[in-house]
């Protein structure tokens, strides 16, 4: 919602609360769309949320929780009274429900199951049992099949009875043993005659995901294939749901918050709360690690205070610009290369391609940095006291020297880690978070210390 949009619904709604007329502010939201209103619900105090939910209709009330951000659920929860958030849950498709219920607090979840019918319950309970970042955690288990003998008029007749309300494309064809056999789209269902059998229509190349593939992968697919629904197969290759480019779109927004959030070196779940504290928490588990690397630059730059204590004292005054120059090297390969293997683009699923190109690329800005920061070192490097003189020439060429194998030594870093932490199975992100920054900040001053006292004393 635009911040002008924002203001004048905020400005045409604030008399409904002061007045307290629900029925005027019941007639006025349901002229609203539910994206805006939940964009009001983040906005207001507990009492103005607690109006707008005393005057929404049950479904327009649950497209209104599913829509608000997570910290604003989380308030929410503890607003509604158990029966309203049950009533409000059971309005939701079974994927939407699936997930509010992994936000909410296990008992608080328990309770609403159990209000449930047994058959939504169950579809919730087999969805809750997927990891949420996979394609079973984010499909939607409605779906039409046909067996492969019916014909085009029965599978009409079976659309036609399906009590669904999201949009489909197609109808999925399903063996005996229900085994997924191909799609038909809907258009094909349109010329043939009505005893044409649907297993002659069946696309035997339709693209699936499988329940275990992750989210980013699921993604990625619908990207390079530009599908707009995917059917959900399980092991056995049963059709067990579908994935709609809507919800990958979701998934899609996900994924890069949570990429940012990691290189910020922070967590999406400090917006799980308003809590100063929580968010706090999350972040120093991330900076304490960090500041304990910080304290690891600081010894290694203690380890030389016993050599010339000129040419110490000179190359310590350069130990940031070497630290900062090389860990943002190092940064700019790593985001790279952690963005290259999250879409999914081949040149950054191929290691040797990536590392030929970003080999070049640090080589060339290694060269430049070390001659710039060289120059700079000579001209900064003077003292008053011939006798303390610091042999600038040797200094300059050892910084020039340092700050180029500071800089392929991040870069190199910054390119490898990204690979190894998919290979393990930990996000490429972390690559590029405060972590990695810092130990390669304390592996840059140990080369830079190294060689200046090799080469400048």
């Amino acid at each position: 919602m635009a911040e002008e949009q924002r203001q004048l619904l905020l400005d045409e709604i604030e008399p409904l609360f002061e007045s307290g007329d629900g029925g005027a502010l019941r007639r006025w939201l349901r002229d609203q769309r539910t994206s805006d209103i939940a964009e009001i619900v983040e906005i207001v105090d507990e009492d103005r949320q607690r109006q707008i939910f005393d005057a929404l209709e049950t479904p327009e009330a649950a497209e209104v929780l599913e829509k608000v951000n997570e910290a604003t659920r989380a308030q929410l929860f503890e607003l509604l009274p158990d029966h309203e958030i049950q009533s409000t849950i059971s309005e939701l498709d079974y994927d939407d429900a699936a997930d509010l219920l992994a936000e909410m607090p296990e008992d608080t979840g328990e309770k609403v199951l159990r209000s449930l019918t047994p058959v939504d319950a169950l579809q919730i309970r087999k969805l809750m049992h997927y990891s949420e970042d996979s394609a079973g955690g984010i499909m939607d288990p409605v779906v039409i099949t046909v067996p492969e003998e019916a014909t085009v008029a029965e599978a009409i007749d079976r659309i036609r009875a399906a009590e669904i309300d999201e949009d489909f494309y197609s109808v999925y064809v399903v063996g005996k043993d229900g085994r997924f056999l191909g799609d038909v789209r809907l258009r094909l269902l349109l010329t043939p005659p009505a005893t044409t059998r649907i297993k002659g229509l069946i696309d035997p190349d339709a693209i699936y995901v499988t329940t275990d593939m992750d989210q980013e992968e699921v993604r990625n697919i619908f990207s390079k294939n530009d599908l707009i629904v995917a059917p959900v197969l399980d092991q056995s290759g049963r059709l067990v749901g579908r994935i709609t480019a809507d919800r990958i779109i979701e998934v899609a927004e996900e994924e890069a918050a949570e990429d940012i959030y990691t290189m910020a070196g922070t967590d999406p779940d400090e917006l799980d709360s308003f809590s100063a504290f929580h968010a706090a928490r999350i972040r120093l588990t991330w900076l304490l690690p960090a500041l304990v690397g910080t304290g690891i630059t600081a010894a290694v730059l203690t380890l030389f205070r016993a050599h010339d204590p000129v040419v110490y004292v000179a190359a310590v005054a350069f130990a940031p610009m070497i630290a900062a120059i090389s860990g943002n090297a190092g940064l700019q390969t790593s985001a790279i290369v952690a963005s290259g293997l999250a879409t999914g683009h081949l040149a950054a699923l191929r290691l040797s391609t990536v590392l030929t190109r970003e080999v070049r690329i640090a080589t060339i800005v290694a060269l430049s940095c070390a001659l710039l920061g060289a120059v700079a070192c000579r001209v900064l490097i003077h003292t008053r006291n011939p006798a303390e003189v610091v042999h600038p020439i040797r200094l300059a060429f050892a910084f020039g020297t340092a700050m180029f194998s500071a800089i392929m030594v991040a870069t190199t870093l910054g390119l490898l880690l990204p690979f190894l932490f998919r290979k393990i199975g930990i996000d490429p992100a972390i690559s590029s978070g405060p972590l990695v920054t810092t130990a390669n900040d304390s592996i840059s001053v140990a080369i830079y210390m190294t060689l200046t006292v090799l080469l400048a004393a």
